[in-house]
């Protein structure tokens, strides 16, 4: 009779990786953490002290099994022994996922810069993206996802689960005086990286930051939003928007600028280009996490600056796409349409090509622009590629079946008109510059000359690719990367803000090459990275400071089929505004603007406007836009539009009574200067004395429960500075020195002294209050925080 063979219980990924190797040893692990964990530890013990038989037994005895009899137990000969005794090692510590890991996947979020809908090969699209296609395949891709409509809005929401103007980034990396348009990710918000790091993730990115105004810090504080300040691990990439693919301006490891011809650590033999380096380093990382942190999961970003302008790609690359657009913009744009429908991405039902009409196309120049799209082309090509070589090592690295992989983009086809002026000259036979040193680090967007000393060419003739040209490919190219529907990035129509969503996740998602039509958001990143990694959302960080809620939904259900249920999406950017509660969305185009309304289930293309149809209908939905604005500070809409005065830097002594409001451009010049303020109170009440700035740049004096406050935000960092309870009439004298020490006196006596980490480095963008703080909140109080008792005078001082 034969003996029955021993049980096997493992996954089926597993399995196959153990059979690919051979019948010699064929195991399985028990998915109970806290065993697994004892038994990995104690045979690491054992191996790191020679005893490799030692751990095949003690696997043996906690419940790896063999797959074969128990009788050819006995019949394994010595030189049996000694193979399993080499192999075995290599199974147990480089294929299987540990426990903890098998249950909490790593997270790879993967977006593409300035795309539009159709710009992929599983969208639509003619460009060769295969990699891109097999992700799709054999994953989930979403018809209705939404983005934010510009770049850095889309990577300050996706980054904090929030709504942009939440985050401080509601329109690009200036200080417009409210705390919705900060341009820095605030310390009201946490990223990916924070919170998945609090659940024992590993957090790594690689390619463009774009949420801080400092580019080239002068100081640490400066860094206070660079990657590795707020939450990874690790970094590579530039912290500025856009720049030349050959040599990017604020390029960046950890939290050292360097140049890309003076980097020790990566010399490609192709030369530097900035696509392959994001793609190169991204696998770095993935490669090294395997070798020195393989027990934990671990997140990864990956944000490609292709295929924002210039439009900058390698000559071997671009052959490839040489003739493929000689059909003409209209005529790509209706096969991509056909592609679409049969893909199943968008449907006829609810979509027709409107007439394309001039919007930019050349006729002239046609041979340069077909060079454009050519260029286009040759760089989504590239990142593909090396999104292929990611997800490569991680399937050499077993770790692909455990990974969510998500692929998206920042915002719709860019209409920008970006070096499509008139008077391109041709490149000269010779350089004419002196060239640059290696070390030399780029300061410029837009470099003033190439590495070898050749000058930056703009203007239509120039023929895009290399790097001495710096071109956009326009807004004939980007209604084509649109298809089918309006507008561009900067709007809210849905050409701005709509994007493939690929989800990739073996181990996870049910339902392979399925097509996911429920809508989702950026904001629910956040949530989902929450939910996958079982990480805890906080509701204070950063030093104590309240964290907002998060905004979005976890896409998880979507993986197994399941229905999701969300109130609303909202929108707005430079005046374009938008909502969609179900399938109806209320749309503007501007501030001034009348609203559209669009049913998207009948009308994605939004052609048939039903405003005056359903004027209640509108009605309701701009009331809940509004409050919605409210809440998510959007408002003042386009603030930056009026902040252009002179700064009042002569003036050094100020007496504003109570209750008085010194705009901007008429309050104290406090950068880099000492302050000194003094008030007489008839009576000690709560509430605000003095408040000048927001949470980004500020200093405010407060009282609460009888508490004199001294506050003063620096980079988005809060320091304060506590005295005693005061009590009945006197007068309240602050310093603030440039030293970065304060203190506070109560009729003459010293009350409390500290640091603060004075002066401040930036003039704050609000002006300045008495009595209370009309606008961002400089200390721990909720705006307007108005004094309740009476101010008799006061007088503010400033030395340089």
């Amino acid at each position: 009779m034969k003996p029955e063979p021993v049980s096997v219980p493992c996954r089926q990924g597993a399995a196959k990786r153990v059979a690919a190797r051979g019948p010699l040893v064929f195991f399985a692990h028990r998915e109970r953490g806290g065993e697994r964990e004892r038994i990995e530890r104690s045979a690491r013990a054992m191996r790191n002290r020679g005893f490799i038989m030692f751990q095949f037994l003690a696997m043996t005895q906690a419940g790896c099994r063999r797959s074969f009899p128990r009788h050819l137990l006995h019949r394994i000969t010595t030189q049996t022994i000694l193979v399993a005794a080499v192999v075995l090692p290599q199974l147990i510590y480089t294929q299987p996922l540990p426990a903890d890991q098998a249950s909490r996947p790593n997270i790879v979020l993967i977006m593409a810069d300035d795309m539009g809908y159709s710009d992929i090969g599983c969208y639509g699209s003619e460009i060769e993206t295969p990699h891109l296609d097999s992700l799709a395949e054999n994953g989930l891709r979403f018809t209705q996802f939404y983005n934010t409509a510009r770049c850095c809005p889309t990577r300050a929401s996706l980054l904090s689960g929030l709504y942009p103007h939440q985050a401080g980034v509601g329109h690009m990396m200036s200080d417009n005086g409210h705390d919705g348009y900060r341009g820095e990710l605030n310390r009201e918000c946490v990223t990916i990286a924070e919170v998945l790091k609090t659940a024992g993730y590993r957090t790594y990115m690689s390619g463009k930051w774009h949420v801080t105004q400092h580019i080239q810090p002068e100081s640490s504080e400066q860094q206070s939003n660079w990657p590795c300040q707020r939450g990874f691990d690790r970094f590579y990439g530039t912290i500025h928007g856009a720049g030349s693919f050959y040599d990017p301006n604020s390029l960046a490891r950890d939290n050292q600028l360097i140049s890309p011809y003076a980097d020790d650590e990566y010399q490609p033999e192709d030369g530097f280009y900035y696509t392959d380096a994001i793609a190169d380093h991204a696998v770095r990382f993935v490669r090294e996490h395997q070798q020195h942190n393989r027990e934990d999961p671990f997140f990864l970003y990956v944000s490609f600056t292709a295929a924002h302008w210039p439009m900058h790609a390698r000559e071997k690359d671009i052959d490839k796409y040489v003739g493929r657009y000689s059909a003409g913009y209209d005529s790509i744009r209706q096969v991509r349409y056909q592609r679409m429908l049969e893909l199943g991405v968008v449907t006829e039902h609810n979509t027709r090509l409107w007439e394309m009409g001039d919007v930019g196309q050349e006729t002239e120049h046609l041979d340069w622009d077909l060079r454009n799209m050519e260029v286009y082309a040759a760089m989504i090509d590239c990142m593909d590629r090396g999104i292929g070589r990611l997800v490569n090592s991680l399937r050499e690295n077993g770790q692909l079946d455990n990974t969510l992989i998500l692929y998206f983009q920042d915002n719709g086809g860019c209409a920008e008109n970006y070096g499509r002026g008139e008077g391109g000259q041709p490149r000269s036979e010779h350089p004419t510059l002196d060239p640059l040193a290696d070390s030399y680090l780029q300061p410029d967007m837009e470099p003033k000359q190439t590495r070898d000393g050749y000058p930056v060419r703009k203007g239509k003739g120039v023929m895009a690719g290399p790097a001495d040209t710096y071109i956009g490919y326009g807004k004939a190219w980007a209604t084509v990367s649109n298809t089918p529907f309006r507008e561009y990035k900067h709007w809210v129509h849905e050409g701005g803000i709509s994007s493939p969503l690929i989800a990739h996740w073996p181990a996870g998602i049910s339902r392979p090459g399925e097509l996911e039509d429920q809508p989702g958001h950026l904001i629910d990143l956040m949530a989902t990275a929450v939910d996958l990694g079982s990480a805890d959302y906080p509701s204070e960080f950063h030093g104590g400071n309240k964290i907002q809620p998060m905004e979005g939904i976890s896409l998880k259900p979507l993986f197994q089929g399941q229905a999701i249920q969300r109130d609303a999406l909202y929108w707005e950017h430079e005046g374009n505004r938008a909502i969609r509660v179900g399938d109806w969305k209320l749309v503007a185009k501007g501030t001034d603007s009348a609203w559209e309304l669009y049913d998207l289930a009948s009308d994605r293309s939004e052609q048939n406007d039903l405003a005056d149809k359903f004027p209640e209908r509108v009605m309701e939905l701009a009331d809940k836009w509004q409050r919605w604005a409210e809440r998510a500070r959007v408002l003042p809409l386009t603030p930056y539009r009026n902040n252009n005065q002179k700064l009042n830097k002569s003036q050094l002594e100020f007496q504003p009574a109570q209750n008085k409001d010194l705009p901007r451009h008429l309050a104290p010049f406090v950068k880099g200067r000492n302050i000194s303020f003094a008030a007489d109170l008839s009576e000690v009440a709560d509430g605000v004395l003095v408040a000048q700035g927001g949470g980004t740049h500020g200093w405010a004096i407060h009282i609460q429960d009888g508490t004199l406050i001294l506050t003063l935000c620096k980079q988005s960092r809060r320091h304060t500075l506590r005295s005693s309870n005061i009590s009945g009439a006197g007068r309240v004298e602050a310093k603030i020195r440039k030293d970065g020490t304060a203190e506070l006196r109560w009729n003459g006596e010293l009350i409390a002294q500290g640091e603060v980490s004075g002066p401040l480095t930036e003039q704050p963008q609000d002006g300045l209050q008495i009595g209370r703080d009309l606008q961002g909140a400089v200390g721990d109080y909720k705006v307007p925080f108005a004094f309740t008792g009476r101010i008799d005078a006061v007088e503010i001082k400033l030395s340089k």
